[in-house]
């Protein structure tokens, strides 16, 4: 869990002023098993040859800017 804000000041186009909004955290849906995509790279990785499709490492940027 992140921690933030709970409550965030933000115009409203309805009262034409800033107001007071409450914050929600979104969290991600449980994937599904039977869509085709899962399907498919469960085939692939079935049986001998390891891992098939590669698996995204992100680099941290090394120098940040003044």
């Amino acid at each position: 869990m992140v921690r933030f804000p709970k409550f965030k000041s933000s115009y409203c186009s309805i009262c034409k002023t800033h107001t007071k909004k409450k914050l929600n955290e979104y969290k991600t849906s449980e994937q599904s098993i039977k869509s085709q995509g899962k399907r498919r790279y469960d085939r692939k990785q079935k049986g001998y040859g390891g891992q098939t499709k590669p698996i995204l490492e992100r680099k941290q940027k090394l120098v940040k800017k003044p």
